[in-house]
């Protein structure tokens, strides 16, 4: 029996608030509220004795009494006016999901024929929605879909490639303190190749909570490239969910940049389900003050002859605390496997912390598997030898820190977007920037 007053008050609002939140959504999505409810209600939030969350104290996360937009009353602003992202060189199909909600836009972006992109509570189809999400039975997937009312679809049919990159802006804007719950529906068939470029901000200085989870099914020889990129402020809290199924052939580049942030949780759950599939994960992570970032992957190789690479790297200074805790399972089918799991990470002070707990979990007996882990201050050997060249030692710091953190850029496929963040990066070690320069709500 639940007694916790997080728990409670969300079970408290779903049971009150029921009827306004099917009336402001659809069919597809209001088919899998009661049952995630009833999971939600019997199990209430993991406690930090599970070992997935052992990092992270999610029921403090939700204890505050936050705002929510359940009877979807507009945001009184156009973003695609309001609202300016660049990336230099770098030519994108732009949308813009306003806290949970797909904005929509009059003018048609530069897809290919087929391609059909909008708001989830209008594309969402029950054979693929909430498949992958139910079957991790997470609290705060099921929250997620007890209270998420609209969000994302994206669908490429069979044989499209998507040369454009699609620009994705989350924008968390609200007067008041605001809790939003935001759901992605990716499927790429058979033969399709997509990029998406995730992008998260926070544009009035109020105290957020996002919850996110992102759906993706990559059919057989299909390509799927996701980049996440958060740029919010020490006043919001993300906890993020993805769900990735990948099928024979196919590739899979998941990327997750941590700039600026309060509190954030991210969790990968990836199946590789089809021979011959690839993926690679890569995550960076910059934080100081207090802030709290929280990396948490399960890769699954089902069957034979795949590949999976990590890196993770993070960069901690002043009273920051980070955790990585990555799993790879090799089941017994799982023959001629090879997977490479790397996390990596600088703590500038005594007081930063990081936690890192890289796993393998093998019953084939035909692999090919390897994890590593190590937690270090910079070299005083190469900080004393750029010093006796004439660097001053805030400027060497600063050259060894970008120099470490870049490795996991270099690894990303998207050219402009790794100058990019070379360049954010630069800025965000000497204390210059605070969000990503390129991007600002118009006056």
């Amino acid at each position: 029996m639940i007694t916790n007053s997080a728990e409670k008050q969300y079970i408290e609002l779903y049971e009150q608030c029921r009827k306004m939140i099917f009336e402001h959504s659809s069919e597809v999505m209001n088919a899998q509220r009661d049952a995630a409810f009833e999971r939600f209600k019997a199990n209430g939030f993991p406690t930090r004795k599970v070992e997935r969350y052992k990092y992270t104290d999610i029921a403090k996360i939700f204890e505050p009494d936050y705002g929510l937009n359940l009877n979807r009353l507009e945001i009184p602003v156009d973003p695609y006016k309001a609202f300016k992202c660049d990336v230099p060189n770098l030519s994108t199909s732009l949308y813009f999901v306003v806290n949970d909600g797909f904005f929509p836009v009059e003018h048609r972006s530069h897809l290919p024929e087929g391609v059909v992109l909008g708001s989830l509570k209008e594309f969402a189809t029950s054979e693929y929605y909430n498949r992958l999400a139910a079957k991790d039975a997470d609290a705060v997937t099921d929250l997620n879909t007890m209270l998420a009312q609209d969000g994302l679809f994206v669908y490429v049919p069979k044989g499209v490639v998507v040369d454009r990159a699609i620009q994705v802006i989350n924008i968390l804007r609200s007067d008041v303190d605001l809790m939003v719950n935001r759901r992605v529906l990716i499927i790429v068939e058979e033969g399709a190749e997509v990029k998406f470029l995730f992008c998260d901000h926070a544009a009035d200085d109020r105290h957020f909570l996002a919850t996110q989870v992102i759906e993706a099914y990559v059919g057989e020889n299909a390509k799927l490239d996701l980049y996440c990129l958060e740029e919010t402020h020490n006043k919001s809290t993300r906890v993020s969910n993805v769900y990735i199924e990948q099928q024979a052939n196919s590739r899979v580049n998941h990327n997750i940049i941590t700039l600026h942030n309060g509190v954030t949780r991210n969790k990968l759950n990836l199946d590789l389900v089809g021979e011959g599939a690839e993926c690679s994960c890569n995550g960076c992570v910059i934080a100081d003050k207090n802030q709290h970032v929280d990396n948490n992957t399960l890769i699954t190789h089902h069957v034979s002859h795949c590949t999976s690479n990590e890196l993770y790297k993070y960069v901690l200074d002043d009273e920051a605390t980070g955790a990585f805790a990555g799993r790879v399972l090799v089941k017994k089918d799982a023959q001629k496997t090879t997977s490479q799991m790397t996390n990596q990470n600088l703590t500038a002070t005594k007081q930063a912390r990081m936690y890192t707990q890289p796993m393998l979990e093998i019953y084939a007996d035909d692999v090919k598997c390897a994890h590593g882990s190590t937690v270090g201050q910079l070299n005083d050997a190469a900080l004393f030898y750029m010093q006796q060249r004439g660097i001053s030692r805030k400027e060497a710091r600063l050259l060894l820190q970008n120099a470490f953190i870049n490795e996991v850029i270099d690894h990303m496929e998207l050219e402009p977007l790794r100058d990019r963040l070379h360049y954010l990066v630069e800025k965000r070690f000497r204390g210059e920037l605070s969000k990503c320069e390129g991007c600002k709500l118009c006056k």
